[in-house]
């Protein structure tokens, strides 16, 4: 079948308020925070704690809560002194404070900017400051005391939040603006902070009364519960798992950077003397362990026994999540229904730009194109074992799908993946991304290491300035897998947001502030950390989520940077960031041997560029695998009913797995995405955009391949064309936040409607589509 421009035009024109960005998320990249009315990333307050919560000058005595770190006078958030200690009475603190400036507000308040919108930031702003903080340090410094306290203050402040929700005179207030004369003339970021504040009271229980209401919050707070300890058992388990090697016969294969970072985590677990040469060796679930052995190890006993211990991470004794997810399940229908809607998925849409009906057809529609091309992989595959002796060659298990493609890859493209990591040392990847966004959009990132308190000692900080030497905003990086404390994956998320309502002076504004987290290979010895192709993907990905939020234009703070932006479009700027990976003036700025400097071999950029859509359809196959799964779980599956959610998985998996599952694959107690991650039937939004006002549904790698085929139009070669067409794209998509419209901005910064042929054709479909 194929993938033709009118096969993604399946929707209709949307009838409501577009929805506001609810934070966001890249599989293996889970968000660090939510928030209530607008969930979104933490923020952090620039001001005093004087003035942070009452206006006024004080002067902290040495036993008052303002000693507390998480409410003291801060520029950056205190991580390297906040602990588990200052949760319980910081977070009480502030919440009581909170409480009487909502009162105050419920009070006071009008159908005005000044006398609605602003407190209500305020508020809001706040929160996140200190929730945020806590939360974040939870995702990269975890541990027992910590979770504690959040447990324990997570229902006070779900409470508050509630309270803050179904606020009448805030409902009523926003209602008032929106039916006012004054309406035409507001701008539209204006108008789209009222129509989402309006929908997001309503999906928050504001028109449930008494028992009703109770239910709702009662639901609200027993699913964040499930979904905090979801989450952490997910995390314990991945640590609890460890499998000690002292034979190197049994982990042959493995290169030499993964025997280096199985030899150092065996030394951090008391085998001191252990090398890279000698070992002993220590395999674990966390992400640079299990790939290496999934991709490399010629022992396919040691293959099978991590690929099961992976697949059922988190799913028995004290750590099992399966009567966690036929909670979460029950609970999200239960509230679905107490809100009108007939089941999960209808609610979740209710923020997005489909509907349940028009997002299966999607996904069916690119399973079909998708299943022959993955059939063709699964053969080639089978084939080329065969021909290399392998006895399971004919009865291809899961453990050896990676093993096989590996060695495919490398000999169809002659490219060894671990041999390539020499010329990917982190320094290097870093200098190469900071000099592209000088060019593309005329600033400078420039290291601030001191300038803010961090949680790691590996932890950088940067400030980016623009082209008169201002700074314009500031971020974290923290690269490397920690996993006896740091959740695995990588995000980008907010430390606090641009606004004009906490500027010093009303007239200037506070600047963004992110944090961009991932989990890669760390130093082994002397050696810099060296990596992968696709963890310098990782990176450029996740700097362009960042950049989003950091080159944001827009004061409205409710609507700046990655804040207010649909779900379906958030994407954009982080898959227009991959496609510099492949161009091949910001590669060889990149790719140079960590030893010698010599530059990536001009054959093996050829390779690259020829191994880019290397297995595509069955990468997607095990997208839309993970995107029907997660909507069939929330809109057919009966809680308590005739299936389990077990059974539920191999029913789908035999219309998107060629290898079905595992009788014992407990996959779902691992699904972070969608019972933690705030992705639930909305998982096929990942890679989705809906254009509701030209009836189209497209994946967001055609808007980014499309904005990248606008630099490729002005010429790759011509610097002069590729900084104008990068100034355009920064004065648009990265500049105009949740402002606008996503379409409008992309039709700003192209000239036109976005087109599939960019991203066919990158993927060499063009033709067999036309």
């Amino acid at each position: 079948m194929a993938m033709t421009m009118a096969s993604l035009i399946s929707f209709v024109r949307a009838s409501t308020p577009k929805p506001l960005l609810k934070s966001p998320f890249c599989p293996l990249r889970p968000s660090s925070f939510y928030f209530r009315l607008r969930p979104s990333p933490p923020l952090l307050q620039h001001s005093s704690v004087s003035a942070f919560f009452s206006g006024q000058p004080q002067s902290p005595s040495p036993t008052s809560i303002e000693d507390n770190p998480l409410l003291q006078d801060f520029e950056f958030p205190p991580f390297d002194v906040i602990d588990a200690s200052h949760v319980r009475p910081g977070m009480r603190a502030l919440l009581n404070m909170l409480d009487d400036d909502l009162a105050e507000l419920e009070k006071t308040v009008g159908p005005s900017w000044s006398k609605l919108v602003e407190p209500l930031e305020r508020i809001i702003d706040r929160l996140s400051v200190v929730w945020g903080a806590i939360n974040h340090l939870k995702a990269v410094k975890d541990t027992p005391d910590l979770r504690s306290a959040i447990e324990e203050i997570q229902p006070e402040k779900i409470t508050f939040g509630l309270k803050l929700d179904q606020s009448k005179p805030i409902y009523n207030a926003f209602k008032a603006i929106k039916e006012s004369s004054e309406w035409e003339t507001l701008s539209d970021a204006r108008k789209r902070i009222v129509e989402s504040s309006i929908k997001d009271a309503v999906l928050s229980g504001i028109s449930l009364e008494d028992d009703e209401r109770e239910e709702f919050n009662k639901i609200q707070q027993e699913l964040a519960k499930l979904s905090k300890r979801f989450g952490e058992n997910i995390l314990d388990a991945t640590k609890k798992f460890e499998k000690l090697i002292t034979d190197k016969k049994e982990i042959e294969g493995l290169p030499a950077t993964a025997l280096g970072l199985a030899a150092q985590i065996a030394a951090s677990k008391g085998h001191e003397n252990a090398t890279a040469e000698n070992g002993p060796w220590m395999i674990t679930l966390d992400g640079p362990s299990f790939m290496s052995v999934m991709q490399h190890a010629k022992n396919r006993a040691l293959r099978e026994e991590i690929y099961c211990a992976y697949v059922t991470r988190a799913s028995s004794g004290d750590l099992d999540n399966t009567p966690i997810i036929d909670q979460i399940l029950k609970l999200r229908l239960e509230k679905a229904k107490l809100l009108g809607y007939n089941n999960y998925a209808e609610l979740s849409m209710a923020t997005k730009m489909a509907t349940v009906d028009k997002a299966e057809q999607l996904l069916e529609k690119l399973r079909a194109a998708s299943w022959n091309a993955a059939l063709q992989d699964m053969e080639e595959l089978k084939q080329f074992s065969k021909n290399q002796g392998a006895p399971e060659a004919n009865e291809l298990a899961h453990w050896d799908i990676s093993f096989w493609s590996e060695r495919l890859r490398e000999s169809k493209y002659e490219i060894n993946e671990e041999e390539l990591r020499p010329y990917f040392s982190l320094p290097k990847v870093m200098d190469g991304l900071f000099n592209l966004v000088k060019m593309l959009f005329d600033i400078d990132v420039v290291p601030a290491d001191g300038l803010a308190p961090v949680w790691n000692s590996d932890v950088k900080f940067y400030c980016i300035k623009d082209s008169t030497g201002a700074p314009i905003s500031y971020f974290y990086f923290d690269p490397y897998s920690r996993p006896s404390e740091k959740k695995g994956g990588a995000w980008m998320g907010e430390v606090f947001a641009r606004t004009r309502v906490f500027s010093h002076d009303k007239t200037s504004v506070r600047l963004p502030v992110a944090h961009m987290v991932c989990n890669q290979m760390p130093p082994v010895g002397d050696k810099p950390s060296l990596m992968t192709f696709r963890e310098v993907e990782t990176v450029f990905h996740e700097f362009g989520h960042a950049l989003q939020h950091m080159l944001t234009k827009q004061d409205e703070g409710l609507v700046a940077g990655i804040r207010g932006i649909e779900w379906d479009a958030v994407e954009l700027p982080s898959q227009f960031m991959e496609n510099w990976c492949y161009h091949r003036d910001t590669l060889m700025s990149i790719a140079k041997h960590y030893e010698t400097g010599e530059c990536l071999p001009e054959d093996i950029y050829q390779k690259l560029l020829a191994a880019r859509t290397f297995r595509a359809g069955t990468m997607s196959l095990r997208q839309l695998k993970f995107a029907t799964l997660d909507l069939e779980l929330h809109s057919k599956y009966v809680p308590g009913g005739p299936e389990s959610i077990y059974d539920v998985d191999q029913r789908v998996s035999k219309r998107t797995q060629l290898l079905p599952p595992l009788p014992e694959d407990r996959f779902l107690c691992g699904f972070n995405h969608i019972f933690a991650g705030g992705y639930a039937a909305g998982y096929y939004s990942y890679k989705a955009y809906f254009n509701h006002d030209y009836h189209i549904f497209l994946w967001a790698e055609v808007l980014s391949a499309d904005a990248f085929s606008a630099f490729e139009d002005a010429g790759l070669n011509d610097n002069k064309a590729l900084r104008e067409t990068g100034y355009r794209f920064r004065d648009t998509v990265l500049a105009l936040g949740g402002g606008k419209d996503p379409l409008e901005v992309f039709v700003e910064f192209r000239g036109r409607e976005p087109s599939p042929e960019p991203l066919l054709r990158h993927n060499g479909l063009l033709q067999a589509t036309a």
